[in-house]
């Protein structure tokens, strides 16, 4: 892994980026980037913003790269999206995650290098070696049976995953079989999130996708769509051509539960092997044992020490540590627990490219949850490259 650090000093933007390059392969980067408050409006710091993606392009090394996916954290979703440009062949997510460093706005990039890249059928698609990519970000449901309903998170819910695995039919790809990484944002996660809960898994019942079977590594978190009619916003990332053996999930038994003994469906983590080289990637982890609890309740430093120790107990049964992790999402429910969270972060893993975002966690109790992906080269000679 080859991290760097960029201060763009004339826009005030500094670039955090991991890089996986092997020798010949297709090359692959997560960047985050932060504009750093000049006490001006929005606009002005998206500007700098955008500038900066563009320079990034530049810097030597990542001549080639194209990116793929996007995602803004905002501080004000309704009244800042609007006031962005629209951007086409990438697949963008834009959500109210207010970043807490003083800032407006930050963006998660993920880039590519060697793969034939197109948009159809409202995804971005990947190409390379029989493997098709598929990205769709930013999801939302603008209609409602009821506005004032109570179960309105769950129609949204049902409607968006409907109309997912319409778009993955057009690749001859279902969300059971395909769909490896999901992202839910729920408006009011203390409310809402319950109805998204129960119409994912009547979903996925109808699937196939049981307890007996699989589910898909998720993030379901709180987080707030420009259009205030919406109340659930969906990502996924989905990939055709490769063997079931190519798949394995992951579940760090000793400090942690399968999810449905909570009555909630997604897998903590999944292990996708190629060719040349392996992807970790770990569902949004907090301070919980393996009945199930919440550790630590009220102390957000062994609440976040107990969240590492469960995501290194993942990243090493999907045989990496956190020397190979590429990104970095950290959602905490309090700002005031922010310098805390910062500092324990910046002294631990100085290197990731990591983003700190006020986003409340499914439960009142969890104070911090992260995410993240792992890349390690690797060699299976029964598989095609990545």
């Amino acid at each position: 892994m080859n991290y760097a650090r960029h201060t763009l000093e004339d826009l005030g933007v500094t670039a955090e980026t991991a890089c996986f390059a092997p020798c010949g392969g297709v090359a692959e980067w997560h960047v985050m980037l932060h504009v750093a408050p000049r006490g001006e409006m929005f606009a002005d710091q998206l500007q700098r913003l955008y500038a900066a993606q563009e320079r990034l392009l530049t810097l030597p090394g990542m001549e080639g790269a194209r990116c793929v996916m996007k995602r803004y954290f905002l501080s004000d979703s309704t009244n800042q999206q609007p006031l962005m440009r629209r951007e086409s062949g990438v697949a963008v997510s834009v959500i109210q995650q207010q970043p807490l460093d003083g800032s407006k706005v930050a963006v998660w990039m993920y880039l590519q290098r060697g793969m034939e890249m197109t948009e159809e059928h409202g995804m971005v698609v990947l190409r390379h070696n029989g493997y098709q990519h598929l990205w769709q970000m930013g999801m939302c449901c603008h209609e409602s049976e009821d506005a004032l309903h109570t179960e309105s998170s769950a129609w949204q819910t049902e409607k968006l995953l409907k109309d997912y695995e319409e778009g993955l039919s057009h690749f001859q790809a279902t969300l059971a079989d395909h769909c490896l990484r999901t992202w839910f944002f729920v408006r009011d996660v203390d409310t809402q999130y319950m109805g998204m809960v129960r119409a994912r898994r009547d979903n996925f019942t109808q699937q196939g996708l049981t307890s007996q079977t699989h589910y898909i590594s998720s993030t379901g978190i709180g987080g707030l769509p420009a259009d205030t009619r919406s109340l659930i916003q969906l990502g996924a990332y989905a990939l055709t051509g490769f063997a079931p053996s190519q798949q394995r999930y992951l579940y760090a038994p000793t400090h942690l539960n399968p999810t449905y003994e909570y009555g909630v469906t997604f897998e903590r983590g999944t292990l996708m092997q190629y060719g040349d080289r392996e992807h970790v990637i770990i569902s949004g982890t907090a301070s919980i044992n393996n009945k199930g609890e919440v550790l630590h309740v009220g102390d957000i430093v062994q609440q976040t020490n107990r969240m590492w120790e469960n995501v290194e107990k993942l990243l090493e049964e999907g045989g990496c540590d956190f020397s190979d992790v590429m990104h970095v999402i950290v959602y905490l429910r309090d700002t005031a627990d922010y310098d805390i969270v910062s500092r324990l972060f910046a002294e631990r893993f100085p290197h990731i490219p990591t983003v700190i975002t006020l986003a409340p966690v499914c439960r009142p109790t969890w104070l911090i949850e992260m995410e993240c992906m792992a890349v390690k080269a690797a060699r299976h000679e029964e598989f095609r490259e990545y």
